[in-house]
């Protein structure tokens, strides 16, 4: 008995844990938050597209053929939210279910088809997936204008769905982060475009000077709390509507 107290009075000296140290771990742990939670969340790596479950419209004319697509991705973990036979009002469909990604089996691409999936293209964009039994130079460039992601030539087979799938869809994401910032630069050259319109307009009417004209542009936008191009936007339209009158 002796020795054991002399042990214990040793642990409490030297600091080391006893047989409460298990909890005390566990207190320590619960109180991890802050930088140091951030770090240990943003190690965790993102999921993939391999990773996500993806609710995928499947366009397909042989009914036999759909049957085992649809089962293929289904045991890969992916869910067929419908099915159908062809193109037609493929836009509402894809307006009523918003699939993920778009699979597209046929004979040969046609001018409807082909059309059909640019208006999805161009109104509820995603990715499209294309395979074809038969196919030509002019066919493949349609598609691609038509939006299609990945067109794939020698038909659907189950075991082909998966990798295609990945694919397009990093092909689609690259795309659509391309197509973004060139629309946010579009709308960059644009809203320079107004602002230095308005502040030609002041410096033609109130004879300011460069500098002068964007300062007082800038103040009126502080004061309003409102953008900048948008200030330029009212002056503009101001300075139109008197030169009507």
């Amino acid at each position: 008995m002796a020795d054991r107290s002399k042990i214990r009075a040793s642990r409490r000296r030297r600091g080391r844990p006893g047989p409460e140290a298990p909890a005390a771990s566990g207190a320590a742990q619960s109180l991890r938050s802050g930088p140091e939670l951030a770090e240990i969340r943003s190690a965790t790596p993102s999921p993939t597209a391999a990773d996500l479950v993806l609710r995928i419209l499947l366009v397909d004319e042989n009914a036999e053929r759909c049957r085992l697509v649809e089962a293929a991705l289904t045991a890969a973990g992916h869910g067929v939210v419908v099915a159908v036979s062809g193109t037609e009002n493929l836009l509402a469909k894809v307006r009523e279910i918003e699939p993920d990604v778009i699979i597209v089996d046929l004979d040969a691409p046609n001018r409807d088809a082909l059309e059909h999936m640019r208006s999805v293209s161009r109104e509820r964009p995603r990715p499209i997936v294309m395979f074809v039994d038969q196919s030509d130079d002019a066919a493949i460039g349609e598609a691609i204008r038509a939006g299609v992601s990945a067109y794939v030539v020698d038909g659907l087979s189950p075991h082909r769905v998966k990798p295609v799938l990945e694919a397009a869809i990093a092909r689609f994401q690259a795309f659509q982060a391309m197509r973004d910032e060139l629309d946010r630069t579009r709308a960059s050259l644009a809203e320079r475009k107004r602002i230095e319109r308005a502040k030609g307009i002041l410096m033609q009417q109130r004879g300011m000077a460069e500098d002068e004209a964007y300062k007082a542009l800038r103040k009126l936008a502080m004061d309003r709390g409102k953008p900048l191009a948008e200030i330029a936007e009212q002056v503009i339209s101001i300075s139109e509507l008197l030169a009507r009158d």
